[in-house]
């Protein structure tokens, strides 16, 4: 089948340990590739280095806006430099917090339009962590993204009206486990406006276990088949017909080589 789970956190402790099982069993469940991102300075170099362990495996690096506040000029000189690695696919994930607020969301300002900076000089797509901030991230967006080709709005949690201004606007869509939720209509109802071309899936495991594992396991990426049948579903598609366009939509974005998985 093919997957490519397009936003997960492999390196988190809660899954490190069981890297080797964890990557088995996600191939038996059909989902044969992965990029793992970052969140901070450690967790950018660990995703680098588990990137270069596994064939399939990439990388995406940047300051999640949590830690936006701990953001100096050193660590944006970091950043750009372990983006230069040949695993690293994106500047990600960046974007702005308004829901805990736990660096001041100036500070988040200061470190998106940093990092996306960043993304236009080398050419990289960007992931985009939005909560309760839709109206600011389009705004930074527009100001200082000028020069990124790519974006995509992951774990998407607004409403298909928001959904329709991030496509009106050249952005992709990723959704999470979240879709599979039975009070989670608001998401579906977004998903059903994506096409397939800007769709992508992820699990941003450890977090946001898919319906018929919610609350009972640790998510990991082999569980991103149950995400994958509810959106075919909400496509009228048969799952290996959907699977294989939205990885054909996933190698586009990252500029994945185009071979078998």
């Amino acid at each position: 089948m093919g997957l490519i789970d397009t936003h997960c956190h492999l390196t988190f402790e809660q899954l490190a340990d069981d890297i080797d099982d964890i990557i088995e069993r996600s191939k038996a469940a059909g989902v044969a590739g992965w990029v793992t991102v970052g969140t901070d300075a450690q967790e950018n170099r660990k995703a680098v280095e588990l990137a270069n362990r596994f064939e399939n495996m990439y990388a995406a690096v940047g300051i999640h806006p949590h830690d936006a506040k701990d953001v100096t000029a050193g660590t944006i000189a970091e950043l750009k430099e372990l983006a230069k690695n040949e695993k690293v696919v994106a500047i990600g994930e960046i974007g702005l917090d308004f829901h805990y607020n736990l660096s001041p969301q100036q500070e988040q300002r200061r470190a998106f339009a940093g990092q996306l900076r960043i993304a236009s000089e080398l050419n990289l797509p960007v992931i985009i962590h939005c909560r309760d901030a839709f109206d600011e991230t389009i705004d930074v967006l527009e100001q200082f993204g000028t020069g990124v080709k790519r974006g995509v709005f992951h774990c998407f949690d607004g409403s298909a009206e928001q959904a329709k201004i991030a496509l009106g606007k050249g952005y992709y869509i990723s959704f999470t486990g979240v879709v599979t939720f039975k009070n989670a209509e608001q998401n579906r109802q977004a998903a059903k406006i994506v096409p397939a071309d800007r769709l992508m899936l992820e699990t941003d495991c450890p977090y946001m276990s898919p319906e018929p594992v919610r609350k009972q396991k640790i998510n990991e990426p082999a569980f991103m088949i149950h995400t994958a049948r509810v959106l075919a579903d909400l496509k009228g598609l048969g799952l290996s017909d959907f699977s294989q366009a939205v990885t054909a939509t996933t190698r586009s974005f990252f500029n994945l080589p185009n071979r078998d998985i």
